[in-house]
C-alpha cells in the first residue's frame, strides 16, 4: 500500500505541473492557489476577483497572506497605494515594520524600512534609526550594524541607537564588545532604564553563565534602577536553570513585594517550567494555576504557552480544558493556535483527535500553511505510522495543494530511519522537485549519503544522474555524488559487456 501511495504521489506531482524538469539555479515552482468552491463555502480564496460590495483590503490585510519570506513587499505596497482611495500613512508603515519584526520576518521588515525612508514616507528619528539598525544587524550582521551606527549624525546617536547596537552585540554573544559598549553607554549617561541590563543578563543566559545574572540585577538596584518584569524573569530562570529553587522562590517573593511590579502570567509560567524540569509536579501545577489567573482571557499566546507546559506534565485534561477556553474566549484562532494544539495531541498520543483537528483547521478560513499539517506528519513519523503520513501527503495532492520540500522530507526521514533507502529516495526526489532556495530547507546529509549509496549500488545510471542534477540545486557537488555516479557507470558498463559476451556466444 505504501509503495503504491508513493507512485501515486509522484504521478500527481507530474499532473500538477511540478515534475522534475531541467532547472536553472532559481527554479520557479508552479503556484497553486486555493479557490472557493460550492462544497467548501468557508474556504479562503486569494483570487483577485472580490465581491463588489466588499470593502477594499487595507494595507496589512493585503500583505499578511504573502507569507513566503522571499516575497518582496515594497512593490506590493506601491501597487496597493496606486489603487483609488488608498493612502499610505507613516504610522501604518511603521506598524507593518513592527509586525514583521514580531513575526521574525526581518529581511522583509528591513526592506520596508529602507523603502519608506528612501521614498520619504517617514523621516527617521532616533527611535526609527534604532529599529533600522537592529534589522541591519539581524539581516547583514554586526559589522553592517556598526557601519550604520557610525554613519549616523551625532544628534541621532541617542540612547536608543546605542541600545540597539548593544542588542546586536549581545544577540551575537560578543561578550567583550557588549561589556565595552555598555560601559560607554554608562559614561554617556545612557543607562537609565532596565533595558541595557536586561540585554547583559540575556547575554549571560545565552552563553550559559547563569551564575552571573543575579549580580547584574543587584548592580541595577544599587544604581537606583528598578528591575522590570523581564529583569526578574531572567533572574528567576537563572536560579531555576541551576536547580536553585530557594533562590528562585526568594526572587519571586521579592518581585511580588515590589509595589510597582505586577507579576504577569509569563513569570509564573517560567517558574512552572523550572519546577517541571526539576520534577516538582505539585509546585509546577500551583504556579500554572497562578499563571492562568493572570492571563487576559483573549490572549491566545498565553493559552498556547500554558497548554505546552501542561503537555510536558502529560496532563490531557488540562490541555483540553485550556483549548476549549481558548476556542470560547478568543475571537480568532490562527495557525499558531492549531499548531500548538496539534503538537500537544500528538505528544499525548491522541492521534485520532489530532486528525480531526487538522480537518477542522482545513475547513477554517485560515491561510493554508503546511507548517500546520507538518506537525501531524512529524507525529506519524515518530510513531512509525508512515503509511498514514504518505496517505496525508497524497490527500493534499488530490486537493491540488502541493506539499513543500519540508513535508516530503519529514516522511523521507522516517523511511531513512528504518533503513529503507528506496522509499526515502522516492520521497526526497519529490522534495527536490518542489525545492525553493529561499525555503530554508536543507536535505539531511546522512540521509542523502544513504540514498546516494543505494543509487550507486542499485540505481540505473539515468536515475542517479537525474537525482544528482536535482540535488545540486540544494547542495554543492561532493564526493558522495561523484562516487555514486562512478559506481553506477561501472555497473552499467559491466552490464553492457556481459550482454555483448552473451550475444557473441549465442551467435557462435
Amino acid at each position: 500500500m505504501a509503495s503504491s501511495s508513493l507512485f501515486a504521489a509522484g504521478r500527481r506531482l507530474l499532473r500538477l505541473g511540478r515534475h522534475c524538469r531541467s532547472r536553472s539555479h532559481n527554479p520557479t515552482p508552479l503556484l497553486l492557489l486555493p479557490t472557493r468552491t460550492a462544497s467548501s463555502p468557508r474556504g479562503r480564496t486569494y483570487s483577485s476577483e472580490r465581491p463588489a460590495a466588499r470593502r477594499p483590503l487595507g494595507l496589512q490585510s493585503t500583505l499578511w497572506p504573502l507569507g513566503h519570506p522571499g516575497t518582496l513587499l515594497a512593490p506590493e505596497i506601491e501597487r496597493w497605494a496606486e489603487k483609488p482611495g488608498n493612502r499610505l500613512r507613516p504610522v501604518e508603515l511603521e506598524r507593518v515594520v513592527k509586525e514583521l519584526r514580531k513575526r521574525r520576518r526581518h529581511r522583509q521588515a528591513l526592506e520596508v524600512s529602507e523603502w519608506m525612508s528612501a521614498k520619504g514616507h517617514v523621516k527617521f528619528l532616533p527611535k526609527d534609526h534604532a529599529v533600522h539598525l537592529d534589522l541591519v544587524g539581524q539581516v547583514h550582521g554586526v559589522g553592517a550594524a556598526e557601519a550604520y551606527f557610525s554613519n549616523l549624525p551625532d544628534k541621532d546617536k541617542t540612547e536608543k541607537p546605542y541600545g540597539a547596537l548593544l542588542n546586536c552585540y549581545t544577540r551575537e554573544h560578543l561578550v567583550d564588545e557588549s561589556l565595552a559598549h555598555f560601559q560607554k553607554m554608562k559614561e554617556l549617561g545612557f543607562v537609565f532604564s532596565s533595558l541595557p541590563y536586561n540585554n547583559l543578563m540575556g547575554l549571560y543566559t545565552n552563553i550559559g553563565q547563569h551564575e552571573k545574572v543575579p549580580s547584574v540585577i543587584a548592580e541595577m538596584k544599587s544604581n537606583g534602577i528598578m528591575p522590570d518584569n523581564f529583569s526578574y524573569r531572567i533572574c528567576i530562570n537563572s536560579y531555576g536553570t541551576r536547580a536553585d529553587f530557594f533562590g528562585m522562590e526568594k526572587t519571586l517573593e521579592d518581585m511580588e513585594c515590589e509595589p510597582q511590579i505586577v507579576v504577569d502570567w509569563n513569570t509564573y509560567a517560567v517558574v512552572a517550567s523550572n519546577y517541571i524540569k526539576g520534577n516538582l509536579r505539585d509546585k509546577a501545577i500551583s504556579a500554572l494555576k497562578k499563571a492562568e489567573a493572570k492571563i487576559d482571557i483573549k490572549d491566545s499566546d498565553a493559552y498556547n504557552h500554558l497548554m505546552s507546559l501542561y503537555g510536558q506534565l502529560e496532563d490531557k485534561s488540562e490541555v483540553k480544558r485550556l483549548w476549549a477556553l481558548q476556542m470560547s474566549n478568543c475571537k480568532r484562532h490562527i495557525n499558531k493556535d492549531y499548531t500548538t494544539m496539534l503538537a500537544m495531541l500528538v505528544k499525548l498520543d491522541e492521534i485520532e483527535e489530532a486528525e480531526a483537528l487538522l480537518k477542522e483547521w482545513e475547513s477554517s478560513e485560515n491561510a493554508f500553511d503546511f507548517h500546520v499539517p507538518d506537525v501531524l506528519l512529524t507525529g506519524y513519523r515518530q510513531k512509525g505510522m508512515l503509511d498514514k503520513a504518505e496517505a496525508l501527503l497524497d490527500d493534499f495532492l488530490k486537493k491540488r495543494k502541493t506539499p513543500p520540500s519540508t513535508s516530503w522530507a519529514i516522511v523521507a526521514i522516517g523511511y531513512a530511519e528504518k533503513g529503507d533507502a528506496a522509499k526515502a529516495y522516492e520521497l526526497i526526489k519529490n522534495a527536490l522537485c518542489v525545492y525553493s532556495p529561499n525555503s530554508g530547507w536543507v536535505p539531511r546529509a546522512a540521509m542523502i549519503q544513504m540514498i546516494l549509496k543505494y543509487l550507486g549500488d542499485e540505481g540505473e545510471l539515468k536515475d542517479v544522474e537525474n537525482f544528482i542534477h536535482l540535488l545540486q540545486a540544494a547542495m554543492p557537488m561532493n564526493s558522495d555524488m561523484t562516487e555514486a555516479l562512478s559506481r553506477a557507470r561501472m555497473r552499467e558498463a559491466g552490464g553492457a559487456e556481459e550482454e555483448a559476451q552473451s550475444s557473441t556466444k549465442a551467435s557462435g
